[in-house]
C-alpha cells in the first residue's frame, strides 16, 4: 500500500535498461574491498559483514565450486533449522508476550514503513535530476529483507506492466541495505559494549 500510494501508474510503468555488465573482477573485487574498508573503520561490524563478503567470494571466484554449491544449499538449511530451534526454544511465552516485546516489534514495522517510504521517495528525487529514470519502485527494496523485498518490488511494477521485470534492478538497494543494516548493526554493538 505504501508503494501504490506514494507513486503513480506512470512511475511504476518506467522500465529501466541494464546500463553495463560487471565484470569478473569487480565481483571478486567487491567483497575485499568493502570487508578491508569495514575493518578499518567500523571493526565492530568485520564479523557480521565478513561472513557476507565470503560467501560473496566464494560464489563469484569460482574456485571452490563444491564448497560453495554446499553452503549456498544444504548448509543455509541446516544452519536455519538450527537457528530456528534455538531461539524457539528460548520464545516461552510469558517471557515473549511483554509490552516491551510487543513495541520492539512495531518499532519495527513502524522502521519497515519508513524504509519503504524514504526509499520510494528517494527515487522519485533521483528522477528530478537523472537522465536515466529509475523506477521508484526499486527504492522500497532497500530494507534489509532479502530477497523478498525485491519481489515484493518486481511484483508491484508487473501488476502495472506485464513486461517490466524490476527483480535484479530491485536487488542492487536490496542488498545495500543488508550491508547498510550490518554495519548499523557493528556501531550499535559498539556503542552498547562500551557502555
Amino acid at each position: 500500500p505504501i508503494m501504490k500510494a506514494l507513486t503513480t501508474e506512470t512511475e511504476r510503468k518506467i522500465r529501466m535498461v541494464q546500463l553495463r555488465t560487471v565484470s569478473k573482477r569487480e565481483k571478486i573485487l567487491f567483497p575485499v574491498v568493502l570487508l578491508l574498508l569495514v575493518a578499518l573503520l567500523l571493526p565492530d561490524a568485520a564479523p557480521l559483514l565478513g561472513m557476507f563478503c565470503f560467501g560473496n567470494l566464494m560464489r563469484e571466484s569460482g574456485v571452490v565450486e563444491r564448497l560453495s554449491d554446499t553452503v549456498q544449499n544444504g548448509l543455509i538449511n541446516i544452519v536455519t533449522i538450527f537457528l530456528g530451534l534455538s531461539v524457539g526454544a528460548k520464545l516461552v511465552a510469558d517471557k515473549f508476550l511483554q509490552p516491551q516485546t510487543l513495541g520492539i516489534l512495531l518499532l519495527g514495522v513502524i522502521a519497515f514503513g519508513i524504509g519503504t517510504a524514504a526509499g520510494v521517495l528517494m527515487a522519485k528525487l533521483l528522477n528530478l535530476c537523472s537522465k536515466n529514470k529509475i523506477n521508484p519502485l526499486i527504492g522500497s527494496a532497500g530494507v534489509s529483507a532479502v530477497p523478498m523485498a525485491a519481489r515484493v518490488s518486481n511484483k508491484v511494477g508487473l501488476e502495472s506492466d506485464a513486461q517490466n521485470f524490476l527483480l535484479m534492478h530491485a536487488m542492487g538497494p536490496n542488498v545495500a541495505g543488508v550491508i547498510g543494516s550490518a554495519i548499523a548493526a557493528g556501531v550499535m554493538l559498539k556503542y552498547v559494549l562500551a557502555m
